[in-house]
């Protein structure tokens, strides 16, 4: 099986080879991303303060997606290299440390949730009714945020051994429980009494435990290359270090993002709390446009990875090009999309006259930056897939926070439409950034492979 798939990594075309290897990537991440798009949705029916509270809860959310994503990126490149060394017990044992790393990870979150909820709401809005709200959906999702942190663990256990149809399903139960529950809660139907953005809050965790039960029964009760064992566990403090060696770099790549909305929300809701919900509302439009790159990533970083290990640099640039013009072309249609249908996508979110005065200028203005952010995530890529997660990392945070918080904060000495322009700014910046670190990249480590 495995010198089936190395034929195919290193001789199949490359174009053909990146779709079939993108399009279940991208169908899962477009799933995820109409999950968002339905959440705030329902959220936004109940008032505009309801999404408001929601989106200022909503970093604290990525941060602890990147605590359980960066744990299982660490997970799954020690499971996948212990295999390839045929060091099986040592991958059993990696695996059975990151289920329990996953149970840790959801008690930091637990205590994060019962202690900080209140205060982290007050640190940005005096507003009662926000302050309610929100600190009620937080607690909720923190408290009981072990079902989405074990999950995740469990797929990246079973993607290290090759196995990408299982995780796919179980980002499926997640997503699509998760909306059929949220009028339920939400609303109060069938009995269940209308919860409000409680009811958001329950649904999303229901759907997260609904999909860690999945992933276990499948764990523990097919055949898989590592096996869970706790009759002979014992902490191996070595193996957690090596699963953080690489872990932790993709945590704080992830966290950027989550630094990224705290920083914005402080300085929007200097103007008004319409234009943090206008920022809530763009942050999940925008999944819509990133999330399929994000699936071509994942698609194209096997394909580099193995075509730089077997040295091949004309099937690794040609993957690079191929890749950026794919990601390109989905940015472009994602530009096309914000500037025509403005209006109609605000209106999803039950969007008031306020927040469309807002937003239609600030979603424009916004998408200015999706064409050159198409080209800086693939360089990217490019460089987690040769092992340069350095430059990956410089561009994560120049991208996120370094160029981007001190432009918002200084353009909104103008106003509030000037703060949106820090987004293509940033952007164009860090592409800048990419292409020279792409350059040196092929005159430093891609110049003594084979063309």
């Amino acid at each position: 099986m495995e010198e089936i798939r190395q034929n195919k990594m290193g001789a199949m075309p490359v174009f053909p080879l990146i779709i079939s290897m993108s399009v279940p990537a991208i169908l899962s991440m477009m799933v995820q991303a109409l999950y968002n798009i339905v959440d705030s949705y329902f959220v936004a029916q109940i008032s505009e303060n309801a999404l408001t509270a929601v989106s200022l809860v909503f970093p604290v959310q990525t941060l602890l997606i990147a605590l359980a994503v960066g744990t299982g990126v660490g997970l799954n490149s020690l499971i996948a290299r212990r295999l390839g060394e045929n060091r099986k017990e040592e991958a059993d044992q990696a695996a059975t440390h990151g289920l329990l790393l996953g149970l840790a990870n959801g008690l930091l979150f637990l205590f994060v949730g019962l202690f900080l909820s209140g205060p982290f709401l007050r640190a940005f809005t005096s507003d009662p009714e926000i302050v309610s709200m929100g600190s009620v959906y937080m607690n909720i999702v923190c408290v009981y945020s072990f079902g989405a942190c074990v999950e995740i663990n469990i797929e990246k256990i079973l993607q290290a051994t090759g196995n990408m149809v299982f995780p796919m399903i179980f980002q499926l139960v997640g997503a699509v429980s998760n909306m059929l529950l949220d009028p339920v809660f939400i609303f109060g139907l069938f009995g269940v009494p209308a919860y409000g953005v409680k009811g958001a809050a329950i649904a999303t965790v229901i759907a997260q435990i609904l999909s860690m039960c999945v992933g276990l029964l499948v764990l523990f009760f097919r055949e898989h290359e590592v096996r869970i064992e706790f009759r002979s566990f014992h902490v191996r403090w070595n193996v957690i270090r090596n699963i953080y060696a690489v872990g932790l770099p993709a945590i704080v790549m992830q966290s950027t993002g989550s630094a990224m909305v705290v920083g914005m929300n402080a300085i929007l809701i200097g103007f008004t709390e319409t234009a943090v919900a206008v920022f809530g509302a763009y942050f999940k439009l925008q999944s819509f446009v990133f999330m399929p790159v994000f699936g071509l990533n994942q698609g194209l970083m096997p394909v580099m990875g193995y075509n730089y290990g077997a040295k091949n640099k004309g099937r690794l640039l040609s993957a690079v090009r191929i890749g950026c013009m794919i990601a390109a072309a989905i940015m472009a249609v994602g530009v096309a999309g914000f500037w025509l249908f403005t209006d109609k996508l605000l209106l999803i979110f039950n969007a008031s006259d306020r927040m469309l005065e807002i937003g239609v200028p600030a979603l424009r203005t916004i998408s200015l930056c999706f064409l050159p952010a198409a080209f800086g995530i693939v360089f990217s890529t490019t460089f987690q897939a040769v092992g340069d997660g350095i430059k990956s990392l410089i561009i994560s945070l120049l991208r996120q926070i370094g160029v981007l918080l001190p432009c918002a904060f200084l353009l909104s000495k103008i106003g509030l439409e000037a703060v949106w322009y820090a987004f293509p700014i940033a952007e164009g910046i860090s592409l800048m950034a990419s292409i020279l670190l792409f350059f040196l990249l092929k005159r430093t480590t891609l110049r003594t492979l084979d063309s």
